[in-house]
């Protein structure tokens, strides 16, 4: 009989959920903070050095200059600025959406030590002379923009202004900004066109009054600044650029469009294929991944978090990866109907099978981002939390919202004896009296042996590793930036480009390109590299010029050594950690045999990548480590549901007492997951070829990193993890034996305990 209770019911569930996030996405999506790579902006990481001699550069130091970089940004209007300390000398400010950023990247460099001092540099007053909120933009008598300083104190003006006036004729009072002793000089100065002193009034009179004005040739605009800025107050150290990296609007914007493009395809791509290979359970499975996207976005910006490009990504990939946890349980119920079990105790055994397999692949691949979010900066730290919430999300959707929405259509008991609704064929189903076991199942892969070609497949890695060392050795790796220290400089015209007008707008600037790259549909986009880290003028000249000639301000990135030298070592850290943390959980979770043989399957992937990648020249950069880590976090998930088959299989038999036991085990758990290894990369694949193809060019190299792992992962899963594996096993055979796969119950003697 048809409970239509829990159809309604699944009706109700759908009809509430679909409104809620109806009702709120549109909220959602406008109230998540887009980060600099999607609507322009840039980021400065500043090395805080001491403006005085003998100046400790402390916590608290450091925190007094956060605030005081916090009230500069309040100036340029900018909403939501990202401040951050790091380590016990940087400071990290990143700024998206602000329209400026050449005045903006000015305001926050500049020390704005205001200063008073005579004709022959002698300090008279400072900043701290300045009354709090003293400075205001006015007008002179002559109706040019000016600036009003209000004193603290009549009396010490009234001094100094006759100390000056007693001078004569050097009766200056020189006003500074950011006065250098030993290198700045009035004398030196005030014969100069355009001199840095900010004015230099001649003192006739005593001054009674405690505010004073402050003339030059400034703009309403630049006055203005001029106010806000000694208002904001000087900062109590000296900034040092170290990294920086400043996105055009118009880059932002195609970004954006381009990915979210990417993604739609994708997604709609597996939706399809959900539902044509695993007929109504993969109708739940799209229901599922479309809430998983819902909460993960949710969560986002509940953690008031900032969304990057790569996070874009992670969130594409994170569909991908959710369909994992589907495929496993399907396949899983799909082998319980083979053996003759009913619809409702196929659903229930399938659950419960494919949970501890679905657990172990999700907590290594959150121990992979975890790593990511510690040793990652910026995009890729939000390219790892983007990570972790889809991974949780989709554990959370995928495992429980799966089980409660497929379950209440198999309990209405509406599928009772239409196992075609889950895709699996009447012919395929075994009697139940036959008390068939879904270990003995028969799979399409049966002929398949894939012990006996074990030296070849070695034979080949062997090979392919040695070409890829003496590849690496010759070409070395094309570094990015990020690792080699320079400036990396990206343009976007509206018009097609050629290497040599790009090279002609360079060299206009006294810059050389080590190499320039022409890219885009219609060559309109153009990317150079070059060995020396620009300053910050350099870089708003850049970006002036090249916006007047190419339609749009350019990307600029600059990595000075230091940074270049840091991240790479913490890129070697990240794999190191992440590869210990593997082994120790699947020696826990498993034996050290697997744990090893799947180490070893993952450097192996991980190697590969870099080979490819210096053989082709494409770029080495931060997303590159960030996609060897996912890979070294999502491979592990074809290993580990493999290896949980194995100890099914190894349980069943007890002992192996043979090598030919011990290959049956491997060969068997292969050919018993493949379909499910072949389709969950299938699906990553496919976000990832969207990704590809339409996705921006600026996580091109990430996309193509991930597709070579992701490729190379599923070989290695089967080629070597398993095969090394079956060779450690086969050497503790011979040591013991006979393997004891099941802990025996200790035989207790018969007789009376006393």
């Amino acid at each position: 009989m048809v409970k239509r209770s829990r159809i309604i019911a699944f009706f109700l569930l759908i009809i509430i959920l679909g409104s809620t996030m109806g009702a709120t996405t549109k909220n959602i999506l406008n109230n998540i903070k887009l980060g600099l790579d999607l609507q322009g902006g840039f980021e400065v990481l500043y090395e805080v050095q001491p403006a005085k001699k003998g100046q400790k550069i402390t916590q608290e130091v450091l925190a007094s200059t956060a605030e005081a970089l916090d009230r500069r940004i309040n100036v340029l209007g900018v909403s939501e600025p990202v401040i951050q300390i790091e380590g016990t000398n940087r400071i990290r400010v990143q700024l998206a959406g602000v329209k400026d950023q050449n005045q903006a990247r000015e305001i926050l460099s500049t020390q704005a030590n205001l200063s008073f001092r005579d004709a022959n540099d002698k300090l008279k007053m400072d900043g701290s002379d300045l009354k709090q909120g003293g400075a205001k933009q006015t007008f002179d008598e002559n109706g040019k923009p000016s600036v009003s300083l209000t004193l603290k104190s009549a009396d010490k003006f009234r001094k100094v202004s006759e100390e000056i006036m007693n001078m004569s004729p050097n009766n200056y009072l020189v006003i500074w900004l950011d006065f250098e002793e030993g290198k700045d000089s009035f004398k030196t100065e005030v014969a100069k066109e355009d001199p840095k002193f900010l004015s230099a009034p001649t003192v006739n009179q005593i001054f009674n009054q405690n505010s004073v004005s402050i003339v030059g040739s400034f703009t309403a605009e630049e006055a203005q600044t001029l106010a806000s800025l000694l208002n904001a107050g000087s900062l109590p150290v000296k900034l040092k650029e170290v990294y920086s990296t400043s996105v055009g609007a118009k880059f932002g914007e195609q970004a954006l469009n381009e990915t979210i493009f990417a993604g739609l395809v994708g997604v709609a791509i597996i939706y399809l294929f959900m539902i044509f290979y695993y007929r109504f359970p993969g109708f739940i499975a799209t229901i599922t991944l479309s809430i998983f996207t819902y909460l993960v976005l949710l969560i986002f910006d509940w953690m008031n978090g900032v969304l990057t490009l790569p996070g874009i990504a992670a969130i594409i990939l994170g569909i991908g990866m959710a369909v994992d946890a589907n495929i496993i349980t399907y396949e899983r119920i799909r082998e319980e109907l083979k053996v003759g079990k009913s619809v409702k105790a196929a659903f229930q055994a399938g659950e419960k099978n494919a949970f501890t397999s679905i657990l172990d692949a999700n907590l290594t691949t959150l121990l992979t981002a975890a790593v990511l979010f510690f040793y990652g900066t910026s995009s890729v730290k939000g390219f790892a939390t983007m990570l972790i919430i889809s991974i949780l999300m989709s554990f959370l959707t995928s495992v429980y919202g799966a089980r409660l929405l497929l379950g209440l259509w198999v309990h209405s008991n509406l599928f009772n004896k239409k196992p075609s609704w889950f895709g699996v064929k009447q012919a395929d189903i075994h009697d139940i009296k036959e008390s068939f076991d879904t270990l003995d199942l028969p799979t399409r892969f049966d002929k398949l042996d894939f012990v006996k070609p074990r030296k070849k497949f070695f034979g080949i890695s062997a090979i392919l590793i040695v070409a890829g060392l003496i590849v690496l050795i010759v070409f070395k790796l094309n570094l990015a930036i990020d690792f080699s220290s320079g400036t990396r400089v990206e343009v976007l015209s509206d018009k097609a480009l050629t290497t040599e007008q790009v090279n002609t707008a360079f060299e206009k600037h006294d810059l050389t390109a080590d190499d320039i790259v022409i890219s885009g549909d219609n060559n309109e986009r153009a990317s150079a590299r070059f060995v020396g880290v620009l300053n910050k003028d350099e870089i708003a000249k850049l970006k002036s010029d090249f916006k007047k000639e190419f339609g749009s301000e350019p990307n600029v990135s600059t990595v000075s050594p230091t940074i270049g030298k840091e991240l790479a070592k913490n890129a070697i850290i990240a794999l190191a950690i992440a590869s210990i943390g593997i082994i120790i959980y699947v020696t826990i979770r498993f034996e050290i045999s697997m744990a090893i043989a799947a180490i070893v399957s993952l450097l192996h992937d991980a190697f590969f990548m870099v080979a490819l990648f210096s053989l082709t020249r494409l770029e080495v950069d931060l997303t590159f480590i960030a996609a060897v880590l996912t890979i070294v976090g999502y491979s592990i998930n074809d290993t580990i549901v493999t290896f949980d088959r194995m100890r099914e299989n190894m349980r069943k038999k007890k002992r192996l007492k043979t090598n030919e036991d011990i290959a049956d085990v491997l060969n068997t758990s292969i050919r018993q997951t493949l379909t499910r290894s072949v389709n969950t990369v299938l699906t990553v694949l496919i976000t990832v070829v969207a990704l590809i193809i339409f996705g921006n060019e600026s996580i091109l190299n990430f996309s193509i990193a991930l597709f070579i792992g992701l490729v190379v992962g599923v070989y290695s899963s089967i080629g070597i993890a398993g095969p090394l594996w079956y060779v450690f096993k086969t050497r503790e055979l011979k040591k013991k034996g006979t393997i004891r796969t099941v802990k025996e119950k200790r035989k207790y003697s018969d007789q009376p305990q006393v």
